[in-house]
């Protein structure tokens, strides 16, 4: 088991994310430090001085893992995209990195400008950031403007006679407007400013130091001066922030790494520039590098669509050619392997380096803790479906197929049903499916649920590939009748399979397992509170399959709210509709609009518009 005394000593002393987790796996709380071996420390220190909701989740850490970064901003970004990704249950929500502020160089421009900015559009800009710090933003464009006289305003054109604006008068910009100044000296200044963004400093602060020496010599102490307070403002604001270059596509980093036991290859995530977190696979056979990688690299992607535009490698591969076409043929597009030898690919490729190190102290732990979770379970469940029906269940990867269903409607309205896998600890989300109710009117949870389950298992029986891979249980959202109600299909259909329905109790929380044991007529309750193992385990389907079966019925209900208003108006049909939705965007925009907003729709005319406003007015 996971030995958090020991994987304590470990910690590095360097910026990074920290992921605690409990007794089954699941992400419970993530956070950024500067500094991972101080701040993971300090939750299992003397709980004492701790508030509630802290000790409650330290109480239920049963494992802690990190990921290193080069800075704290890093860090944040990472931490924020980890929040989205799990939700943990003891994270507030944070504030999404998209609203954090930009440094934009309107490369789009002939001139081009230094602006702040929270959007990030596909101008042809260059990006610098995303900064934490508002201030900081609003400091560094005022130097740079200050030191190379950058033009300030929007206007990308000038009349021939002109007079120049009071940053002109004041030595503020060079004037622009006047045509004095030629596109290539003031691209030099550009490019010296996209080196200083991008990290490179020395180059600015020479140029300065220069010139200030120069100031001194000729007895100009007051610009001298001034000069000197911009070196030391550059000093202040040179913390690297990575570039964010819209023509960069997504990229995977894909490392080889070996512990005392096993060897892995760590896949790395970097979307739009930035690390967004990482897992690994455990691989047998060899321990060559080069060669864990490539077979890697082709069993991996053959199974998963999302196959970025580039992944990074430590070192050649043997068939680099081949196996870009295999991934271009996939994707169809072009999908490059590389190995960076410099740039900000090369930083990021160092980044993950230096994680994988850090992760090879604790992976074979890891490793071991997941094993032992995943036995134990696959044990509980096994013991369950023999007691439902009275065989022992054999599985090939000691993983059972465990499928949940739940219904979701509106009063019988919109009425769906949702199915998700799980094998082992993990969902299997290619394996979902979802249910329009067809023959169900009104709300019956009992005859949609075994219209749903029909159909799942006639398809099976029919020899649909897509249903074709069977459970050995069950799960149910509901207690003895939706049980009954699905044991009634089984059985006329002559299929033997596990049925456990997940009950609530009163405060809408899992509570038991209800099932019939084999050879009784009688219900059975399993007490999930005496199963910690397992309670969290159904909980995790429980809320798995609700989450899914309501997204559904959601987008149904939207879709019907949406078309049913505006089908109802005289002259707007489905061609209509459609324009108006993708025009406007929603239904309450549209009520909004005057008269000749709604003229402006392709295909609205002046009296189809009246009749839009007198049917909302």
């Amino acid at each position: 088991m996971f030995d958090i005394k020991e994987n304590l000593k470990k910690l590095p002393d360097s910026p990074g994310v920290y992921i605690h987790k409990d007794k089954l796996g699941q992400v419970i709380y993530v956070g950024k430090a500067i500094s991972l071996k101080n701040r993971v420390r300090q939750y299992f220190q003397s709980p004492k001085n701790m508030p509630a909701k802290v000790r409650a989740m330290v109480s239920h850490i049963e494992e802690f893992e990190y990921i290193t970064t080069a800075t704290e901003m890093e860090a944040l970004i990472l931490e924020c995209t980890l929040i989205k990704r799990y939700m943990p249950k003891y994270n507030v929500l944070l504030r999404d990195d998209k609203t954090y502020p930009y440094i934009k160089l309107t490369m789009n421009e002939p001139y081009p400008r230094l602006v702040k900015t929270r959007r990030i559009e596909k101008d042809d800009g260059k990006y610098f950031g995303p900064y934490s710090d508002a201030g900081a933003v609003n400091q560094t464009i005022d130097l740079l403007n200050n030191i190379f006289a950058l033009k300030r305003c929007a206007t990308r054109k000038f009349p021939e006679i002109i007079k120049p604006c009071l940053n002109y008068h004041i030595n503020q910009c060079r004037g622009i407007c006047t045509g004095k100044v030629s596109r290539e000296s003031y691209m030099q200044d550009v490019e010296q400013v996209i080196e200083f963004l991008n990290g490179k400093t020395k180059p600015l602060t020479d140029m300065l130091a220069e010139k200030m020496q120069e100031e001194s010599e000729l007895l100009h102490f007051e610009k001298a001066a001034e000069l000197r307070d911009y070196i030391e403002a550059v000093k202040i604001l040179s913390e690297k922030q990575r570039v964010v270059l819209l023509g960069i596509k997504d990229l995977d980093i894909a490392l080889a790494i070996s512990s005392s036991q096993k060897s892995y290859v760590v896949l790395f995530f970097v979307r739009n520039g930035k690390l967004t977190g990482r897992e690994s696979f455990a691989m047998e056979g060899t321990q060559e590098k080069h060669e864990l990688v490539s077979e890697f690299i082709k069993q991996h992607y053959s199974e998963n669509p999302n196959i970025p535009y580039e992944i990074l490698v430590e070192q050649p591969l043997e068939e680099t050619e081949l196996i870009e076409g295999f991934l271009g043929e996939m994707a169809g597009r072009q999908v490059r392997i590389t190995v960076p030898k410099r740039g900000d690919k090369r930083d990021l490729l160092q980044l993950a380096q230096k994680d994988s190190i850090e992760m090879l102290k604790t992976i074979d732990e890891r490793e071991n803790n997941h094993r032992a979770r995943r036995e134990a379970l696959s044990k509980e469940i096994g013991n369950l479906i023999t007691e439902i029906t009275g065989e022992p269940p054999s599985t090939e990867s000691g993983d059972y197929r465990v499928e949940a269903y739940d219904i979701s409607n509106t009063n019988g309205v919109d009425s769906v049903g949702a199915m998700v896998v799980f094998e082992g600890l993990k969902p299997n989300k290619k394996e979902y499916r979802r249910f329009k109710i067809r023959t169900i009117e009104g709300p019956n949870d009992y005859g949609s649920m075994q219209e749903v389950l029909y159909r799942r298992f006639k398809r099976a029986l029919d020899g649909d590939p897509a249903f074709s891979t069977l459970p050995q249980i069950l799960f149910i959202d509901g207690g003895k009748g939706q049980v009954t109600a699905v044991q009634q299909i089984l059985d006329a259909m002559k299929l033997s399979i596990a049925v456990a329905g997940m009950a609530k109790d009163d405060k809408h929380r899992t509570r038991a397992l209800v099932y019939k044991p084999y050879g009784s007529e009688e219900y059975a309750e399993l007490l999930l509170k005496e199963h910690p193992l397992l309670f969290k385990y159904t909980g995790a389907v429980q809320e798995e399959v609700h989450r899914f079966a309501i997204d559904y019925h959601r987008g149904l209900r939207g879709k019907r709210i949406q078309g049913s208003a505006l089908d109802e108006v005289d002259g707007v049909g489905p061609q209509r509709r459609n324009a108006l939705l993708g025009y406007f965007g929603s239904l309450d925009k549209i009520k909004k609009a005057t008269l000749e907003e709604l003229c402006m729709v392709p295909g609205i005319t002046e009296q189809v518009a009246k009749n839009i406003k007198e049917y909302f007015d």
